[in-house]
């Protein structure tokens, strides 16, 4: 079977993916497809740098700011849009071109991981979350050894999100979260690709683009929109209510911390976030690594594109 072509344009936040996407699509007559687990809410289109439409410069954009704020979205429901989306856009004789820095999802498309279904029960989530907030981490990962060691052994008992899911999953399916990732193996790829990656050779300018990204962010309103978001917030984990960009903000409105400290952790847990992502990315040995601070990035994908057989010319 021959596999269709797409390309996948990945790394660190701020580090340029956005642009470079958008230029290769003009290229080689493509559409850009997200890859952004922040990107596919509404209600964060300034701290999640979303793509506007004068940005995309006519450039279709898919799987972006199309969920409420506070809904769930997982690696399946994800793979089953994105898989549907570049199917289309492949009918239409282009090229499908994802760009983003979640590297779950990421991974979980190029890799052609198959999820049979996506167990969950949001009343269930609700009470461990309750619990896990009365009784601590400790206590939740203690139970969950007790049905799934495997998965309690890589937790901390901070990590509320993971602990609390690990606990849904065996209470909702009745398997353990270890034993459902066996059975999400990959059946073989899906599709012919091309990881281009960018970064930094000098780690320090990454961490200067992101600093400034803030204080244009904050030019263009972050701020509002963050009061917006510590309105409509709530306990849940779901959504963007643990999401970096609003919630560094949160302290501030209720007057525990000043304005500019909160600017500052905002940018702090920005540049661990890259560095994170860097790791994960890191870890993959077919991307084809660009170092923005180094060479012009449309040129060298182009000429890592071109080495790769793609020549789709723009219509």
């Amino acid at each position: 079977m021959i596999m269709e072509k797409i390309v996948c344009v990945l790394g660190p936040t701020a580090s340029g993916k956005s642009g470079l996407g958008i230029e290769l699509a003009k290229e080689f007559d493509g559409e850009v497809v997200s890859a952004d687990s922040m990107q596919i809410y509404r209600g964060a289109h300034i701290a999640s740098a979303a793509v506007s439409e004068s940005e995309a410069d006519g450039v279709p954009h898919h799987l972006l700011e199309f969920l409420e704020s506070d809904s769930t979205f997982t690696v399946y429901d994800y793979l089953k849009k994105a898989r549907k989306v570049i199917a289309d856009i492949q009918k239409k004789g282009k090229l499908p071109i994802i760009v983003g820095g979640t590297g779950l999802y990421i991974n979980a498309l190029l890799d052609g991981i198959r999820l049979d279904s996506e167990t969950g029960d949001k009343k269930v989530r609700e009470e461990l979350e309750k619990e896990y907030d009365e009784k601590g981490g400790e206590y939740l990962l203690e139970r969950l050894k007790e049905f799934d060691k495997a998965a309690a052994e890589k937790l901390n008992p901070n990590d509320k999100k993971r602990i609390v899911r690990a606990h849904e999953i065996y209470r909702t399916s009745g398997i353990s979260k270890t034993e459902q990732d066996k059975r999400s193996l990959s059946y073989g790829k899906d599709y012919d690709y091309t990881a281009i990656g960018i970064t930094y050779f000098d780690r320090q300018k990454l961490y200067d683009r992101i600093n400034m990204r803030v204080d244009i962010m904050l030019e263009n309103g972050l701020l509002d929109e963050a009061k917006a978001a510590y309105k409509r917030r709530t306990d849940s984990t779901a959504g963007l209510n643990q999401a970096i960009g609003h919630k560094e903000f949160f302290p501030y409105f209720d007057g525990e911390i000043s304005l500019d400290a909160a600017i500052e952790n905002l940018k702090r847990s920005t540049r661990r976030y890259a560095k994170r992502q860097l790791t994960w990315f890191n870890k993959r040995e077919d991307i084809n690594w660009i170092y923005a601070d180094r060479e012009d990035t449309l040129s060298s994908a182009r000429k890592i594109l071109e080495r790769q057989g793609y020549t789709f010319e723009k219509q």
